[in-house]
């Protein structure tokens, strides 16, 4: 089972490098009431960042509660 976790990790960050590395045109993004002109790629990964970020403290704290009850 770790090797499968293992496996299904390395072919995902394979598939996010790929992604990145075939977006690199500028664009432009509004982000709150800024107009940012940024590399795709750089939006790609600053997103991609975030969600995990967010994915991982939503986990954790559900992982918290769980254990206090």
């Amino acid at each position: 089972m770790r090797k499968a976790k293992l496996v299904a990790i390395i072919v995902l960050l394979i598939f996010t490098i790929i992604i990145f590395l075939q977006n690199t045109e500028p664009v432009e993004a509004r982000i709150l009431l800024l107009k940012v002109q940024m590399s795709r790629v750089l939006l790609l990964m600053l997103t991609f960042a975030l969600g995990l970020v967010t994915g991982i403290l939503t986990a954790t704290n559900v992982l918290r509660r769980r254990g206090k009850a």
